[in-house]
């Protein structure tokens, strides 16, 4: 891989991570300019890999503070939206929930998110574009087909919103790195919701937790955690970027704007399948 391709896929990680500081913190000022960086940047890196023509990296964003873990009276989409931003990936209604308990305030359940789904694609397709973000289901990526059971944010790339083979896996490793990286962060002040809903996930994760019975009884180390999450991602994460590329590509090209948030209609579905039989 070239360097300019590097620097922006560097560039890239490290926007989303102070994005997901910015939204945890509360800043929404903050995390709007880092998203109008982050755009930029994919949008050089999809210019780079179509013509392998030089693109220049935007600059690193400045060190964020650490997230403020409570919250305030928010809508329920909000609410979501952070949990998300939290997480990095699509996630669902469960997890959110358990995210949010654990590192917000205010009251959601997972019963408000199915009605919140519909709502929001209701809302998209009488005002597209009215709101900064909507929320959406992710796209499976054989099909192009919304998969119900997992929210996505709008704003992310399509890359981030589509599920392949391995993409729930790499999701949950993901997913388990944000949620140690913000035990981490908050240190003495994190819940213990948040380090039972650190070291729940943690047990899915080879050498993530202490082997000794007797380690079994301190609180987990987030570094360990992140450690491990990210020895295992990075075994499954070229494959895993490759196959969403390359449904995301196929989405671009054959996809509406809705359509590329919402999930391909039922007879495009039809017709894929057919060609698959």
């Amino acid at each position: 891989m070239s360097d300019p391709l590097d620097a922006l896929e560097k560039s890239i990680s490290t926007l989303r991570r102070a994005i997901r500081d910015a939204a945890t913190a509360g800043d929404t000022e903050r995390a709007g300019e880092l998203r109008a960086q982050l755009r930029r940047a994919e949008k050089a890196w999809d210019t780079l890999i179509d013509t392998g023509e030089p693109a220049t990296p935007p600059p690193r964003p400045a060190p964020q503070a650490a997230p403020v873990v409570h919250g305030s009276r928010l809508p329920a989409r909000e609410h979501v939206h952070r949990a998300l931003m939290l997480l990095g990936t699509p996630a669902a209604p469960k997890l959110i929930v358990s995210v949010h308990e654990a590192f917000f305030s205010g009251e959601l359940s997972a019963s408000k998110l199915s009605s919140l789904r519909r709502d929001e694609e209701r809302s998209y397709r009488s005002s597209p574009g009215a709101r900064p973000y909507y929320l959406c289901p992710a796209l499976a990526h054989d099909l192009l087909s919304p998969v119900r059971a997992l929210v996505t944010i709008s704003t992310w790339p399509l890359e981030q919103r589509i599920i392949g083979p391995l993409s729930q896996r790499a999701d949950y490793l993901t997913g388990t790195i944000g949620i140690a990286a913000a035990v981490r962060t908050s240190g003495e002040a994190a819940t213990p919701t948040a380090v039972q809903l650190m070291w729940r996930l943690a047990t899915n994760i080879p050498d993530a937790t202490p082997k000794s019975i007797s380690s079994l009884e301190s609180a987990p180390d987030p570094r360990r955690v992140i450690e491990a999450a990210q020895a295992e991602l990075d075994v499954h994460a070229d494959a895993d970027r490759a196959t969403r590329a390359e449904a995301a590509r196929r989405a671009r090209k054959s996809l509406s704007d809705d359509q590329q948030l919402f999930g391909a209609p039922p007879h495009n579905v039809t017709r894929l399948q057919a060609r698959r039989a």
